[in-house]
């Protein structure tokens, strides 16, 4: 009771016993301590390193469900400095303990692991939002390269980050949608809007992340842009194409070959086989109407399609 009052997080008699009686414990008192904001008793903190190898025999999905929790607070940083001081991170995510010391210049206040961090404790609270906050740029290290008298490079660390964070959700076996919509938002994070964006260019843009997933990749890229500048930052830049993607979908125009006004068998009535010349006709049937939505109507493209069959051998 006078620990709770204290706000305090402690084993219940000698902390290395109860640690090796299960390795999971030393995880759960972190993420105590994310979620109610309670310290953790030095001799307890203590004895969390040298039970780390009752961890690492911790199955995955125990380990999961703990760090998902941990996520969930209301301040995951607090428990993810924690688990990298006691050596935890550097055993089950070491891929984000290599981030630390790397550094980005530029506008960035953090290295890169700080900068992750940030981003994960400036995002709501929504399990695949604070996965990609946390991984998004987990690839800076191995993307990293240095250029003479200049600032460092991180060409394709989007890409490689990706990559990386599907490989480590598998690793805690996720559910595969978490997990592909986690490497779907990492790998989409890397976008530059300004007003020169034409609405062709706004379609686009929209067919490639997703409607479902485009708020989310908005947060993200808020969030991304806070944790950059260590502070929160308006998210004015982004309102505009908020707008635009607003006006976009309430006109209800195509973003995929599900929107076009022709299908498959509407080809196949002109002669049009089915097969991999049909699928790549549709596609730039896609294309054709993402530049003039006018065009999304069935004897209009069916007209296009006539006209193009020849490119491909059909």
């Amino acid at each position: 009771r006078e620990d709770l009052k204290a706000g305090l997080v402690r084993a219940v008699g000698d902390p290395m016993e109860r640690f090796r009686e299960d390795g999971l414990r030393p995880l759960r008192a972190i993420r105590f301590s994310a979620q109610l904001g309670f310290s953790i008793e030095a001799a307890t903190l203590a004895a969390v390193g040298p039970c780390l190898d009752r961890l690492a025999m911790v199955s995955a999905e125990r380990a999961r469900d703990e760090l998902q929790k941990t996520l969930l607070s209301p301040e995951p940083s607090r428990a993810l400095r924690l688990m990298e001081s006691a050596g935890i991170l550097r055993l089950l995510l070491p891929e984000l303990a290599d981030c630390r010391g790397v550094e980005q210049k530029g506008l960035h206040v953090f290295d890169v692991l700080d900068h992750l961090y940030a981003c994960v404790d400036a995002i709501r609270p929504d399990l695949v939002l604070r996965l990609a906050a946390l991984l998004h740029d987990v690839g800076k290290p191995a993307a990293k390269a240095e250029v003479p008298g200049g600032e460092p490079t991180f060409h394709r660390h989007e890409a490689i980050s990706a990559d990386m964070a599907e490989a480590i959700l598998k690793r805690f076996r996720f559910p595969n949608a978490v997990v592909d919509g986690v490497a779907h938002l990492v790998r989409s994070h890397m976008f530059a809007y300004d007003e020169s964006w034409s609405d062709a260019a706004v379609r686009r843009f929209i067919a490639r992340v997703g409607v479902g997933a485009m708020d989310d990749l908005l947060d993200l890229r808020a969030a991304d842009g806070s944790a950059i500048v260590g502070r929160p930052v308006a998210p004015r830049g982004l309102e505009p194409l908020r707008d635009r993607i607003k006006a976009v979908l309430a006109a209800k125009e195509a973003f995929g070959l599900a929107d076009l006004a022709v299908k498959g068998g509407d080809l196949a009535s002109i002669g049009i086989p089915p097969g991999p010349a049909m699928g790549a006709m549709l596609k730039e049937l896609l294309e054709t109407v993402m530049d003039d939505p006018a065009l999304n109507e069935r004897e209009r493209l069916l007209e296009i399609a006539g006209k193009i069959r020849s490119k491909y051998s059909v």
